[in-house]
């Protein structure tokens, strides 16, 4: 895509603001990660039907695909905007026919570059009300277990509102949004039909629902986090989920996606949405214990 090499360098001085401003300070109880590895491109691929994936080596972006339109979930590093634009491209599709942008939570590697995406697109932004809020002024709220005075993402012109459990129409598509608090308070989790022709598997783009913070802030101090994430939990242990996916894919999920792609069998991950529910709320017990 031309000019995506300038973008990158235009834009690496600001993201690297936003990394060392609490993107790795704020994985409190956790090894800081290597963001520049996780930023790195992915050859983009049809995970199956409509949906394919577009984002980076550890960062996710996912579009799904109609007739009548695109919808892009997630959408990196401000840095990474010019990449998933060129991985659209390569699969064929024009960006202009990516009618909406929908994101899991609005953290800079999630939400850093839907600002040029929209730009790019044309495409309408939405997000539940927490969220929406740091999209348009570009400041994380106080409330958010990661919030710093230094932490800046690049503003979106405007996002509309969506809420909890509703289903949204963008061209032929119908994505439902669920309200998923915890590691942020407007986190979201989306699902929506994959299809293969009349073949459908229920994907499931689930938020992360990590209980990290930066600074001083303990989640034992904080009831209506700590409600927010059990809400979560019965959330994902209670939806339809057959296909599994979260924000930071590892090289292992990318690699069974890319090898399972077309074949509904091999992709299907009964039990997957409790599991992770499961491994999320021991974790966040944990995070607790080291509180007490």
């Amino acid at each position: 895509m031309t000019g995506s090499r300038h973008l990158a360098r235009r834009v690496a001085a600001f993201s690297l603001k936003l990394v060392t401003a609490g993107l790795i300070a704020g994985a409190a109880s956790a090894a800081a990660p290597d963001i520049d590895a996780m930023n790195q491109p992915h050859k983009p691929f049809q995970i199956y039907g409509n949906t394919y994936y577009v984002g980076m080596s550890g960062i996710a972006s996912v579009l799904v695909t109609s007739e009548y339109g695109h919808v892009l979930i997630d959408a990196g590093l401000p840095e990474s905007a010019a990449q998933i634009a060129k991985n659209i491209q390569e699969l064929g599709f024009k960006l202009e026919d990516v009618k909406g942008i929908v994101f899991s939570h609005a953290h800079a590697d999630h939400v850093g570059g839907i600002a040029e995406l929209q730009r790019l697109t044309g495409a309408q932004v939405y997000a539940l009300r927490p969220a929406q809020g740091v999209l348009v002024t570009g400041k994380l709220p106080k409330e958010d277990p990661q919030y710093s005075t230094k932490s800046e993402i690049p503003k979106v012109k405007q996002a509309w509102i969506v809420t909890d459990e509703q289903l949204l129409g963008i061209g032929g598509l119908r994505l439902r949004v669920y309200a998923t608090p915890g590691h942020t308070p407007g986190s979201a989790t989306w699902t929506w039909d994959a299809c293969d022709g009349s073949n459908c598997l229920d994907f499931v783009y689930a938020d992360s629902l990590n209980p990290v913070s930066s600074g001083k802030y303990k989640f034992k101090d904080h009831p209506d986090t700590l409600a927010g994430f059990e809400k979560s939990f019965r959330t994902l242990e209670s939806i339809p989920c057959e296909l599994f996916m979260m924000p930071h894919p590892d090289a292992a999920t990318l690699a069974r996606l890319e090898g399972a792609r077309g074949d509904a069998e091999k992709l299907k991950q009964e039990g997957a949405c409790k599991d992770f529910a499961k491994q999320r709320r021991e974790a966040l017990a944990q995070r607790l214990a080291t509180e007490r």
